[in-house]
Order: structure tokens, then sequence, then C-alpha cells
């Protein structure tokens, strides 16, 4: 289902609105202070984070709606300069619902503009989010994160396609399965729809524009940060950290590779290729996470166990603790090849559950590989990827790196 009504040609979205006006009242007793979005990681107030994001998209017009403490933010951010965007503020009460503070920003906005919530942080694909919204001919086009682990309550239900049926605010009914974190482009034409009451946006406009068919859903599998509640902020610092995180192939670009359908099914079998120990060593001398990702089919077609596999591991890991090296996490599939698991690269379902389990940022990733699959599972998850082989090996990637 696509969005009814003339397709019209639009220009590259070229204007963030931020919605940062309320008490923050779960974060207290720090917004008893300060306004929510200025909880601080690494010494750098959470808005900055954002704003730097949406410098990364290619946006440099910003406009911050405030409400609560609203000095604390145009002091601190001013013209935005120092971030490379302009700033404008549009200050209303506090009191002001989500609904009224957009309405009152009306003659600022853009014709289409991307608004998102001063205490959510997610690396998404904005170049899809942007195609999404042209495709479908959207009136809003909202990030949808899936929710496989039920990190939080879903407010969405969508139907195998992006077109969303159901947007409950109070997560209530049945069947939800998604959860709608902002990063939304929006047509100016549903803002000038919202009535003159100080309502909340998304409970007012997005059941009108479900009904309409007008409102779509880009998904992600990536997990979004949030300065919601206290309960996220130790996730939200983890994902902030900065460190380097490595995702390494196996067979191929650390040992050498067996032939074609044939496995390495002992701990004698695993042969390092010439280099990679200390390609290994350099990186953690760096600082960098370093993290396995390989498919086992042999355990799904009975050429290997899991105990084996475990065995081979524990000599790769011996090997390396002799250099005063170590990989902090191995992720494997042992499905076979036409099981139609999520995990098997190409897919990228390794890289989502590591992502998960040390709130890593993707984009900030990189995936080393000697294989096309190993690139094509990077590419889905919003890695880079780096492709080794008997000429360009782990050490000459390594080094590159580390320039």
């Amino acid at each position: 289902m696509r969005g009814k009504g003339k397709m019209r040609k639009r220009k590259n979205v070229q204007q963030a609105v931020i919605l940062a006006g309320g008490y923050g009242k779960r974060l207290a007793p720090f917004t008893e202070h300060d306004p929510k979005p200025m909880y601080p990681f690494n010494g750098e107030p959470f808005l900055g984070y954002l704003l730097r994001q949406i410098k990364g998209f290619g946006i440099e017009d910003v406009v911050i709606l405030l409400g609560y403490l609203p000095e604390k933010v145009t002091e601190y951010f001013g013209d935005g300069s120092r971030y490379g965007v302009r700033i404008k503020y549009c200050i209303t009460p506090v009191e002001y619902e989500t609904g009224a503070r957009i309405k009152a920003a009306e003659s600022f906005l853009q014709e289409d503009f991307l608004l998102m919530y001063c205490d959510n942080y997610c690396p998404i694909d904005f170049e899809k989010l942007q195609q999404d919204y042209d495709t479908n001919n959207a009136s809003v086009q909202i990030t949808a994160y899936v929710n496989k682990e039920h990190y939080t309550k879903n407010n969405l239900r969508l139907d195998g396609d992006d077109c969303v049926r159901c947007y409950d605010k109070k997560r209530v009914q049945e069947n939800l399965n998604a959860v709608d974190i902002g990063y939304a482009i929006i047509s100016k034409q549903v803002i000038e729809q919202i009535p003159d009451a100080n309502c909340n946006f998304e409970a007012e406009m997005y059941p009108k524009l479900v009904n309409s068919g007008k409102l779509f859903a880009t998904l992600t599998e990536h997990r979004y940060y949030s300065i919601g509640s206290w309960e996220r902020i130790e996730l939200t610092k983890q994902f902030f950290s900065g460190i380097k995180t490595i995702f390494l192939d196996r067979d191929g670009t650390l040992n050498v590779k067996p032939p074609r359908a044939h496995y390495i099914e002992s701990a004698e079998a695993f042969v390092w290729i010439d280099g990679a120990k200390e390609a290994l060593r350099m990186l953690k001398e760096a600082g960098c996470r370093l993290i396995l990702i390989t498919n086992q089919p042999g355990i799904a077609r009975g050429n290997l166990t899991e105990e084996t596999l475990a065995e081979i591991h524990h000599k790769m890991q011996a090997d390396l603790a002799k250099i005063g090296a170590a990989i902090d996490a191995i992720y494997y599939c042992p499905h076979n090849w036409e099981e139609g698991c999520e995990c098997r690269k190409p897919k990228p379902g390794m890289l989502f559950q590591a992502q998960r389990d040390f709130s890593l940022n993707l984009r900030e990733c990189i995936m080393i590989g000697d294989d096309e699959r190993d690139m094509q599972a990077a590419h889905a998850a919003g890695c880079r990827g780096i492709l080794v082989d008997n000429s360009y090996t782990l050490r000459h990637a390594v080094d590159d790196i580390l320039k």
C-alpha cells in the first residue's frame, strides 16, 4: 500500500526539529536543575550528540523546541556554530504538549523536515528514511524499532509492509509489533492540520494518518538509546563509550580456510594465517574490542559438534593469550545453508545480537572478512566492511586501520 494522492517531487530534507521542552521528571533529581537533554556523557550534553548526528545527515538548519529551563540550552549551544549548524529556538510554556509546541513553531518550518525527540539516539540510515518518504508519498515517515527482544513496549502495528496499520500511544492494543523512536520526516501540511489546542502531536495526528494511509515506517533492527529514565542511562553510557569494535570472520581471515564444503573439525586443524595473531595483538594494544562472527554449518551437517567447536576456540584463545591478545566475544551460526535463520551471514543477525549485548554503534564498527557474504552482512548492519584475501591480509587491513 502506498500513500494516496499525487506524487510530488521532493527535495532532500534540510531541516531538523528537536522536541526538547518537557520536564523530564523521570530523570530527577538531575532535572531539578537542568533540562533532560543536557544530561552529559563524556563531558558533552546528550543534545550535542544529536546535533553532531544531524550534521552527519547533511542537515545544517535546526529548530529546537524548548519549554523547561530553556536558558540552559540556549546559553550552552548558542547559534550552533561550533557544531556546524544554525540553531533557531522556539520557546513555549513548559505545560505545552508536543502538538502545541510544534504548532507554535509553524512559521519556522520548511516544507519537509526531520522531527526528533531530545531523549532518543539511534544511528539510523537517514538516506533510506528519505527514500522511503519519497517512495511512499508519505505525509509522515517514522522510524520504527523492531523490538524483537521486548526492549520496551510496542506502540505500532505493521502487517508485513511499511504502512502503519495502528498507532497506540497508550500501548495497550493487541498485536503491536514495533515501536516509534522518532526520526520522523514530516510534511508541513500535517502541522497545518494540528488543532489549536494543547494536544499531543502523535496521539492527535498519527491515528488520522493511519486511517488515510499516509503514515509509514522505516524499520531498524539497531537498538536505540535513551535518557528517558535512569534505567536506560547505563546502557547509553556504554553506547557512547567510544570503544572501537572490530568484527572478524574466522576461516580465511584468521586461519587457513579449508576446501569448499569442508570444515575445521578439530583444534589441530586450526592453523593461523601468517601475521593474523600479531594483527589481533595490535588491535588489542590499540584498545579495540574484538568480536568473532562465524558461520559453522558443519554443526548442522554432523561434521562438527558444539563441544568440538568450543575446543577449537579454546585453542585459538590460548594461542592469543601467549602474545597478550584475546577475542572478547564469539558468535557463531550453527545452522545449515537452507534453514532460513536470521544469523547466517550474509544476514546480519549475529552483528545485531552483538550490538545489543555490547551497546554498540554499528555505524562506527568494522567487519573484516574474506567472503562477499561478510561484506553483505556488514552492509546490512550499517558497518564498514573490509575484504581480505591472500594478497591483502588481516595484517594489511589492521595496518591501514591503525594508521
